[in-house]
């Protein structure tokens, strides 16, 4: 491959450490540096929420979406956030099929996918039918082992030492 001929990947940001979405940022402020058009989906998230991603986004030119309703686990109506999680995909679909697009950043992809409200061989057919210059970037706990196989790159973030065990309540600017 020649210095100038770009191939899209696909990235993976897994496991039980802090940090899977902010790799993920970090990917998409980089791309957005050399002008390349990223759009990025939230799919915990909700748009109530006020984060700091939200906040740069839009000074940076990220074009973020938050597609889901919050944390799941505590919802109240699962229904709801199903179908939000299959509304969020159908745009991410359309998304990775469009040419003006570089970098598609799926995060927390892998709960719809988790509680069986996403297909993943469809979610991988669609990665990979992608145009050829396209980087997609999952992340979320407990990728599978199929989507796994598929990337070009995976990195599992293990958790070591967390305020949280110690009953330190989240931080703007370092959780949220």
């Amino acid at each position: 491959m020649e210095d100038n001929e770009r191939r899209g990947l696909l990235i993976i940001y897994t496991g039980d450490g802090k940090g899977k979405t902010t790799a993920a940022l970090g990917q998409a402020v980089r791309a957005r540096g050399w002008g390349m058009r990223v759009v990025m989906y939230q799919f915990i998230k909700s748009e109530r929420l006020n984060t700091g991603e939200h906040r740069a986004a839009s000074m940076l030119g990220l074009e973020i979406s938050a597609v889901g309703c919050g944390l799941t686990c505590r919802s109240p109506d699962l229904e709801r956030d199903r179908n939000a999680a299959r509304s969020g995909w159908e745009r991410c679909r359309i998304t990775l099929a469009d040419p003006h697009c570089d970098m598609v950043v799926m995060d927390e992809l892998t709960y719809p996918i988790a509680y069986g409200w996403l297909d993943l061989k469809e979610l991988i057919k669609a990665i990979r039918a992608r145009p050829p210059h396209l980087h997609v970037v999952i992340t979320g706990r407990n990728a599978p082992d199929e989507l796994i196989a598929a990337a070009d790159l995976v990195t599992v973030m293990q958790p070591v030492k967390h305020p949280h065990s110690i009953g330190m309540r989240p931080q703007k600017g370092v959780e949220y």
